[in-house]
């Protein structure tokens, strides 16, 4: 079995290093990225806890670190377990990456990449002002498989495209999201407004006549919703009801930063 080879990204906070990750892995092979408490193969995210979903900035350092002996042995064991040729640390410092090799029983980096070497002042300088006036952050990984753990968080995808042969190949995706410990504070959503967003959603589902009452439990992985609806006599209820789960979660999902983890239908009547 070849060596793991060790690649390291090393810039300040705000620099676009993670925006960078998924483009610098591509032009140089790279199987996977360490990035902030994450393990990521490829598209998916396969170990790890997320720096950014930390409650204090504080507690997202350590995380970013693996200080926490449970979250560094459950990454250093999926290493093991999937035993990549290379893979990327990113990092803020050549001494902060030092520190997370070595923790994970990694090998020194063999090349440090540094974020000045492959982006310009004006890139970095839009990095910083979406870090620092709009709070956003981004992980390199696809939206889905974030929704869980940012559920209730500002969050959407940014795909990016390169030509091949004259087509457009889509290349895995990038997600932005709000950290935990954002100082713009929490993102919210009243009830009311959860009720008109789904109302709304199942006036175009059809054979829904009303949508009587609508209860939402907000979980910390996902948003529950229960519906009490009228449907249109004659139609086919299962058939209906199921096309309306599938209506409101895509719209709730669509309208707000909520991960849906159920949408219960209960029919009232028949009208």
């Amino acid at each position: 079995m070849c060596p793991m080879k060790v690649y390291s990204l090393v810039g300040k906070s705000g620099t676009g290093k993670s925006y960078q990750a998924i483009d610098l892995c591509r032009k140089k092979g790279i199987e996977s990225i360490i990035d902030d408490g994450l393990f990521i193969v490829g598209n998916s995210i396969t170990a790890g806890i997320s720096a950014k979903r930390q409650a204090t900035r504080i507690k997202a350092i350590k995380t970013a670190l693996f200080t926490e002996s449970a979250h560094r042995n459950s990454v250093a064991e999926k290493i093991g377990e999937i035993a990549p040729g290379s893979i990327l640390v990113i990092g803020t410092s050549e001494r902060m990456i030092a520190r997370i090799t070595a923790r994970l029983g990694l090998p020194a980096p063999e090349e440090t990449i540094y974020i000045e070497e492959i982006t310009s002042e004006e890139e970095r300088i839009v990095a910083g002002r979406q870090r620092d006036d709009m709070g956003q952050h981004i992980i390199p990984a696809p939206t889905f498989q974030l929704k869980k753990d940012f559920s209730g968080y500002f969050m959407h995808p940014l795909r990016m495209f390169k030509d091949l042969r004259g087509g457009r190949t889509p290349l895995p995706d990038r997600s932005v999201v709000r950290p935990t410990f954002s100082y713009l504070g929490n993102y919210t959503i009243s009830d009311r407004a959860l009720s008109d967003i789904v109302k709304v959603a199942g006036v175009d589902a059809d054979g829904v006549v009303k949508i009587i009452k609508v209860f939402a439990d907000k979980k910390n992985d996902g948003l529950v919703l229960d519906l009490t609806v009228i449907l249109r006599y004659g139609v086919q209820i299962i058939d209906v009801a199921k096309a309306l789960q599938e209506q409101v979660r895509g719209q709730v999902e669509m309208m707000t930063a909520f991960n849906i983890s159920a949408v219960n239908v209960k029919i009232k009547g028949l009208a």
